[in-house]
């Protein structure tokens, strides 16, 4: 991390040592006084804070957010993707489709998000920065918009070396927070990464990923203050076993005041087994699975029941972590315990269905 890119307050006495509550609790500098606003432009701002969709719309209500992820099948079946699809409408407020997730083939993701949109449920577009360069991407972008997709997600992608692919080469053009800010051009400015004007009404949500256990621990919510001041409006989190480590990371993020920029969801999901989670202890990047979770899951006699057990007590404890505005559920390749887990969890049922209402102009033609 350049010394360029750091909030001024720490780059101020840099030689001097200091503890990381210390640095991590500083205020970073606070914006400008704004001015009175006319009549006219009080009127453009309310016009540009009504909800780009369905979970925009949620979140601003305060209502506690539930999303899904939504894993994209690996060949041309349409059925799989409206099945899965069916089970989640009316659990979620919005279903994330991946882009090639674990860094495996499968459908495209606008290919998914399209058909989860025509079966009911809002879907959230992820973006890869590891497989398509600026332009590719803007013209998914623009594609997703004219077919009605509302909410896209930046983020990194797995690494190619542990998916299906090994041989293929990474493209990297922009990475998270460039994506954000791009993202964010061209739908408040209406220009392109290029610089040029484009035509059109844009309105989509930006998202992106946070994960609050890769080290250097202390310095994490630095990321999400770059994506924010980026344009990042939701963070769905990496998948929350260490809850300490993870209240821990929430207090670094209220005092930057972050619960107040970005919607915070905490990422949780049922455990199949010891060697998933094993495997995710050992094999994924950013990911902590403490030795409480792996001995319950080794000693227990039915472990996908026992998974949903710890997810639940998951859910119950990031609930009551101030500034979390909702969970996202990652239940991999098992969307049908998604609404159990949800009711279980006594999260508030049935959940808003998406309303054509708060479609932007750019949508209102889509199938």
């Amino acid at each position: 991390m350049s010394v360029d890119t750091l909030p001024a307050y720490l780059v101020e006495g840099a030689g001097v040592q200091h503890s990381r509550r210390d640095i991590m609790s500083r205020p970073p500098p606070r914006p400008w006084r704004r001015l009175p606003m006319s009549d006219a432009e009080s009127a453009d701002a309310a016009a540009s804070t009504a909800p780009y969709s369905n979970l925009h719309a949620v979140l601003a209500s305060g209502e506690f957010a539930v999303t899904c992820e939504l894993g994209p099948p690996r060949g041309p079946d349409a059925a799989d993707v409206r099945t899965k699809a069916a089970l989640l409408r009316g659990y979620v407020d919005a279903a994330s489709c991946t882009d090639n997730q674990g860094a495996a083939l499968k459908m495209a993701n606008w290919g998914a998000a399209l058909l989860c949109r025509q079966s009911g449920v809002e879907p959230i577009m992820q973006l890869s920065c590891r497989d398509r360069n600026r332009l590719a991407i803007q013209s998914d972008v623009i594609a997703a918009q004219a077919l009605g997709i509302r909410n896209f997600m930046s983020i990194s992608g797995d690494s190619l070396v542990l998916g299906d692919h090994p041989m293929a080469k990474p493209v990297f053009d922009v990475q998270g927070v460039q994506l954000v800010r791009l993202l964010r051009r061209l739908r408040d400015e209406r220009r392109t990464a290029a610089g040029d004007p484009i035509s059109g009404d844009f309105g989509y949500l930006i998202g992106g990923a946070a994960n609050p256990f890769a080290p250097p621990y202390g310095w994490r919510p630095l990321r999400l203050l770059k994506k924010a001041a980026a344009g990042q409006e939701f963070a769905l989190t990496q998948m929350i076993f260490n809850v300490e480590r993870f209240a821990e990371w929430m207090s670094y993020v209220r005092d930057e005041g972050l619960h107040e920029r970005v919607h915070i969801l905490a990422g949780v999901g049922p455990l199949k087994s010891a060697r998933m989670a094993e495997f995710m202890r050992f094999k994924i990047a950013g990911m902590e699975v403490p030795d409480h979770v792996v001995e319950r899951m080794r000693s227990a006699r039915k472990p996908r029941r026992e998974g949903l057990a710890i997810c639940l007590e998951i859910i119950q404890q990031v609930r009551e972590i101030e500034g979390v505005h909702g969970v996202h559920v990652m239940a991999i390749d098992w969307e049908r315990m998604v609404p159990r887990l949800v009711e279980r969890a006594g999260l508030r049922l049935p959940r808003p269905l998406p309303d054509a209402s708060v479609a932007p102009r750019a949508a209102a033609g889509a199938a």
